[in-house]
């Protein structure tokens, strides 16, 4: 239970330190989403690039459907960090909230906030994994489109 003024402005503080890291998992979210529409733009591109007279066994054929493929893995990826991200977020707002009620009514005990807090801060390793993983692999087709000689036409 708060007995102060100086306690709770302690508790205010203590409170807003993981404001930092809300504003990063923000900015974090911003970044997959846009990468995720990249990949979108890039796989209606490639959809509608398939020519009348392709056979379905031709080599442009082939190396237009692994190029679907590999997008549709980077948007699996990036899906699921920035479900991840969002859930660090929603876990530490949760973890902000478990303090307050813990300093405010003395019922939640501070291992309920430290528990959510370090929950989201798994959740946010993961998703930055994950948005690692996806990294590496548009770089990779990248090189590997320009190692073809189509560097113009490189994915997102």
């Amino acid at each position: 239970m708060i007995a102060n003024t100086a306690e709770l402005a302690r508790l205010i503080q203590t409170a807003l330190a993981p404001a930092f890291l809300l504003a990063g998992l923000a900015t974090l979210v911003a970044t997959l989403t846009a990468r995720l529409g990249r990949v979108s733009d890039r796989v209606d591109l490639l959809a509608e690039s398939r020519g009348a007279g392709d056979a379905p066994d031709s080599a442009d054929e082939a190396l237009r459907r692994h190029r679907l493929s590999r997008l549709a893995l980077r948007s699996q990826l990036l899906d699921i960090a920035t479900t991840l991200a969002s859930a660090a977020g929603i876990g530490i707002a949760c973890a902000v909230a478990a303090l307050f009620v813990a300093a405010l009514s003395g019922r939640i005990g501070v291992a309920w906030s430290a528990g959510l807090f370090l929950a989201a801060l798994a959740l946010t390793v993961a998703a930055l994994g994950l948005f690692i993983a996806e990294v590496l692999m548009a770089g990779h087709d990248l090189r590997a489109a320009a190692g073809r000689g189509r560097a113009g036409r490189r994915n997102p």
